[in-house]
């Protein structure tokens, strides 16, 4: 079951792994990937263990393909597996069992490998490739251009019902959960590579949005050593998140007022303040809890809630 592609992005050194199947939740058991370190897909009659296994190999400098066969050599069902592995240098290992189910194939290009079984056509691979190959944007949009260039060759010959994207960054260090850049999955879709088209984006978006919430000096303590040029940069970012996100969630707009009022924008963040609870009156309350947390100081907060009837 299954297609997946393995990936090093050569210019910014990113690795990432995405997969579409007809099984639920692919992204539990195919995508393996850890900045700095590698990308595995594990897949056909699957050995989650290649995984795990597979990261603590290239973790220690096992190149790829070296890597793919000692996981071979430690299973005794190797002839019903398909792996494929990118290591932090770009070199490959791909392994596509005899026992795998029809069509089963495998495409290379440079520092990039897709893989499938259960496939509908022997050409999936070699359309995924090509979509891959000629998409811009970074690595998760190339993997997903990838994804939809093999179900638009056929795909999966059961269907579709689940996808993962998974796209770690390059840096290896003593926290590479920090490093992740994309992480997404659907388990249980009609239209899994549709659904993950659509959540990209948004993931970008919260990501702009989180990059606020969590910021010391921003958000979090005392509104310090935020210079006029990164506000600016900062609030921009914030509106062009709610654009993505859409009129239906507000978040971004939310904190781009805290931001504003915490900038001593009081005019500003009372304007859009009065959009936001208007759509949403709960936030009133919300933002008067925030208050005595440190978020607002009493001004502020009479600023931005004096057109809402709150806090004044």
């Amino acid at each position: 079951m299954t297609y997946s592609i393995v990936a090093r992005d050569p210019a910014t050194g990113q690795l990432g792994v995405g997969a579409q199947t007809h099984f639920f939740g692919v992204g539990t058991l195919l995508p393996w990937a850890e900045a700095g370190v590698g990308a595995v897909a594990t897949q056909a009659f699957v050995n989650v263990g290649y995984g795990p296994r597979g990261l603590e190999l290239l973790r220690a400098g096992v190149p790829a393909a070296t890597t793919v066969d000692l996981l071979l050599a430690e299973d005794p069902d190797a002839a019903y597996r398909q792996v494929g592995v990118v290591d932090a240098r770009g070199s490959l290992g791909v392994h596509t069992g005899g026992s795998c189910a029809p069509y089963a194939a495998s495409a290379r290009g440079h520092q990039v490998s897709v893989q499938g079984n259960m496939l509908a056509a022997p050409e999936v691979c070699q359309a995924a490739l090509a979509a891959f190959e000629s998409a811009g944007g970074d690595l998760a949009d190339r993997i997903l251009a990838g994804l939809l260039g093999a179900d638009a060759a056929g795909g999966d010959v059961r269907g579709s019902q689940s996808a993962a994207l998974r796209v770690v960054s390059g840096r290896r260090g003593p926290a590479p959960w920090q490093e992740v850049v994309v992480d997404l999955r659907v388990d249980d879709h009609p239209e899994p590579l549709a659904e993950l088209s659509r959540l990209l984006p948004r993931s970008r978006a919260f990501d702009t949005v989180g990059g606020v919430m969590f910021a010391r000096g921003l958000t979090l303590g005392p509104f310090d050593g935020v210079g006029p040029d990164e506000l600016d940069e900062r609030l921009r970012a914030l509106a062009s998140a709610a654009e993505v996100i859409g009129p239906d969630n507000r978040e971004a707009d939310f904190w781009r007022a805290v931001l504003l009022a915490r900038a001593g924008r009081h005019r500003e963040a009372a304007e859009l303040f009065a959009d936001v609870v208007a759509f949403r009156p709960a936030l009133l309350r919300f933002a008067e809890g925030l208050a005595p947390l440190g978020f607002l100081d009493g001004e502020a907060l009479a600023a931005i809630t004096a057109h809402t009837g709150g806090a004044a």
